[in-house]
């Protein structure tokens, strides 16, 4: 996975809606945000992933504090980002929010006492729509494989677990960022176990026995439910089979290996489903705020499986986010635990497993974190855990036929 960096934390992490980005007019952040976008194409920066999307929130990227000077100001204040507990141990790590995030989040929330939510907002919503659809094209360009050595020297990518180690290979950004990892490279544990489940993704990762226990600890957004999730009317069957479930929220960081694959065994009820939505971004602490649920308002692609023991139904949701470009879907009929589904192209972004009740007792340290009880959390609320595809997620309680 991506280098982790030591941060000793000392000053607190930002709000979503801080006082001192308060006052900046949303048009300037529009005009900050486009202009990010438009620094990523290689003509404008050399190919240097470091001066632009991929930017942490906290980096000097000069000529864009000089059309948002208060970033600067932001950054010296707050440490913008989210700890994520290391998987086999009691520590956890600090990921810096991407510089591109902060900005979607500030075109979202204003305000202090009263979050005023800029929903309706067809100036913000059509930004955040029409830029990540030109980030997409930016990085299927063929000029854009100049930013694929700085990538990989940012995120320390290692190459030798790569189907295709060499980078002169891939004919776009995008190419390589939807790479293709060797066979074995991500073993699924307990493979001879039918009744185990595992990560569906490199990831950050929480996990919740029931849906209120994700609404207390994780999602926020007053209009969460199952049906607005699978985009289906509560009477439909599926929803009526899920309903008061178990969930995994695996979010992808822009370093991560971005295919995703199937947590079971089992085979395809439905072809996948397109929801059309919006591209806010789907960092903790937009998940975290409780006036928008991103994960319902998003643009997503919901897949339908039958666990091969049970039979009862899973749902698989991709969501899209801020700066991604799309979903691609490469499952087959009969799926395997581990066996890959779908990627995304550009950016960060999240897979949500929907288990019926009762179906999957989750392991013990996935929700210590997710609670916050764990020793990594520090007693400062639920954290994330990092892991990779095929890590184990939890098992079929043995008193579930």
């Amino acid at each position: 996975m991506s280098s982790l960096e030591e941060v000793e934390i000392v000053k607190p992490i930002e709000n979503i809606h801080p006082d001192n980005l308060q006052r900046v007019h949303k048009e300037v952040v529009i005009h900050a945000f486009r202009q990010l976008v438009e620094h990523s194409h290689p003509s404008k920066g050399n190919g240097d992933v470091t001066t632009t999307v991929h930017a942490s929130a906290h980096s000097r990227v000069e000529w864009l504090h000089k059309v948002v000077p208060e970033l600067e100001t932001l950054a010296e204040k707050y440490h913008i980002g989210n700890f994520v507990a290391i998987r086999g141990t009691n520590q956890r790590f600090f990921e810096s929010m991407p510089i591109y995030a902060r900005l979607g989040m500030h075109l979202l929330f204003y305000g202090k006492e009263q979050v005023k939510l800029l929903e309706g907002n067809k100036l913000v919503e059509d930004t955040l729509r029409e830029q990540s659809i030109h980030q997409g094209k930016i990085y299927d360009s063929p000029e854009s494989a100049k930013n694929i050595p700085s990538f990989i020297k940012m995120y320390n990518i290692q190459l030798d677990e790569l189907l295709e180690p060499d980078i002169h290979k891939y004919h776009t950004f995008n190419e390589f960022f939807s790479r293709k990892l060797k066979p074995g490279a991500r073993p699924v544990e307990n493979v001879d176990k039918p009744r185990g489940f595992c990560s569906a993704a490199d990831c950050r990762l929480v996990v919740y026995q029931t849906i209120s226990l994700a609404e207390k600890f994780w999602i926020k957004g007053d209009e969460f439910s199952i049906p607005s999730l699978l985009g289906l009317n509560p009477t439909d069957p599926i929803c009526e089979a899920l309903s008061g479930g178990s969930l995994a929220i695996f979010r992808l960081a822009p370093a991560d290996y971005h295919r995703f694959h199937s947590p079971v065994d089992g085979r395809v009820l439905t072809e996948h489903r397109d929801i059309s939505g919006e591209y806010y971004t789907v960092n903790p602490q937009a998940v975290n705020e409780p006036n928008l649920d991103v994960f319902t308002r998003n643009k997503r692609s919901v897949l339908l499986l039958e666990h091969e023991v049970s039979k009862k139904p899973i749902a698989i949701v991709a969501v899209g986010a801020l700066l991604v470009g799309s979903i691609v879907w490469t499952y087959s009929n009969e799926i395997k635990r581990g066996d890959e589904v779908g990627y995304f192209a550009y950016g960060g972004s999240t897979v949500i497993a929907v288990f019926p009740p009762g179906l999957i007792e989750f392991d013990e340290d996935l929700v210590l974190n997710s609670t916050g009880k764990s020793v990594a959390a520090n007693g400062q609320g639920s954290i994330e855990t990092l892991v990779r595809v095929g890590y184990s997620l939890g098992k079929m309680p043995d008193t579930v036929e």
